[in-house]
């Protein structure tokens, strides 16, 4: 080979390396910037009021705000784990950052982890627990199950017969305010005449099993009721007034989302009390994290929220405060935080108590 043709080659090598160099240095400059950066919200299912209506928007509208390149993919499983696996690796396959995970099946949901983890994606599990994603951020789910108990015995005067519904199996979620109910319930003096495990959260289930439960116990027998969540309260207050119950006649009643059903039956005196989660922590704290680690930074170790990360089961985790909500608190929670507007609660047919509640 001739010494031109050798420097010929060299120069064309060092151009080549050159440029490749550049290249690649283009592309982790891109990605430290977070420029085209996609991020996949996966969310569990829809009959639970607060998907939709607060933490897709809430979520969606941070990551615009700290992230205006970035782009969100969302997938709702319907309760169906077999669509949500399908979900991921569609997320997957269209380029996903980073996956934010509310799991239909929180012990499942570790081969979705996995999967994305074999992709180098980083995964955020939302709002319920998986054991091997990278971060957890939800509430402090036994406290929540305590908090409702107690106000359940609080308002029964510590005697009575209570029905007891919890929500789905699967939902990992439901065995933490399930333990944390039980830890209060099972050392009271009321008594569980029967308890459901509600396979999907569903309202009609709840409504149909306390119809049954009406069935076997006469209504004048069920002095209270535990119900997981407000949409299973709603469900047990409809069997209860279908059972011949009058609505000012019914027992105490405890629920959870601080749903907007739930708070018009709360100042109506058709339900005792809801736990209030203040979803937009939950939610920009998620999004926070994820536009982080979009960009290849760590994840804040304190949000603005103020809230500390703590380890969860080995997994680093923001664990927020739930809030009991009766009639006398709406204004100083759920209002105040702008969560619902007065006008969103106190409709024509709920004007009178409102009133009465100082609501209006």
């Amino acid at each position: 080979m001739s010494t031109l043709v050798r420097r010929i080659a060299a120069l064309s090598a060092a151009l080549f390396l050159g440029a490749t160099a550049l290249s690649a240095c283009g592309a982790n400059d891109s990605k430290s910037g977070s420029d085209g950066a996609t991020i996949a919200l996966l969310l569990p299912e829809t009959k639970t009021t607060r998907y939709e209506a607060h933490d897709r928007p809430l979520f969606e509208a941070k990551v615009k705000d700290l992230c205006s390149d970035c782009k969100v993919l969302y997938f709702n499983a319907d309760q169906d784990e077999k669509k949500q696996a399908q979900q991921l690796t569609s997320a997957l396959d269209q380029g996903a950052d980073v996956v934010v995970l509310d799991p239909v099946n929180g012990k499942t949901a570790a081969g979705m982890v996995d999967e994305a983890k074999g992709q180098d994606v980083p995964v955020v599990a939302y709002d319920r627990f998986i054991e091997n994603a990278d971060y957890y951020m939800s509430f402090d789910n036994e406290t929540v199950g305590k908090m409702q108990a107690q106000s359940l015995v609080d308002a029964m005067g510590d005697k009575g017969n209570i029905l007891m519904l919890n929500g789905a199996p699967s939902d990992p979620n439901a065995a933490q305010f399930k333990k944390g109910a039980h830890s209060v319930l099972d050392g009271s003096g009321v008594k569980i005449l029967a308890e459901y495990d509600n396979p999907d959260w569903s309202p009609d289930n709840a409504q149909q099993w306390t119809t049954d439960q009406l069935n076997k116990y006469d209504a004048g027998k069920v002095q209270g009721v535990y119900a997981a969540n407000d949409g299973q309260a709603g469900g047990v207050v409809a069997a209860l007034t279908g059972a011949g119950v009058a609505a000012d006649k019914l027992p105490p009643i405890v629920g959870q989302d601080a749903e907007i059903a739930a708070l018009q039956r709360i100042v109506a005196g058709e339900q005792t009390m809801t736990i209030y989660k203040p979803i937009k922590i939950e939610a920009e704290t998620a999004a926070e994290v994820a536009v982080a680690l979009a960009k290849g930074d760590d994840a804040p170790a304190k949000t603005t929220t103020g809230i500390d990360q703590s380890d969860f089961e080995g997994v680093a985790s923001y664990i927020f405060t739930p809030i009991a909500v009766t009639a006398d608190k709406i204004k100083d929670t759920v209002i105040a935080d702008g969560f619902y507007e007065v006008s969103d609660i106190c409709t024509a047919d709920y004007a009178k108590a409102c009133a009465e509640a100082g609501l209006s």
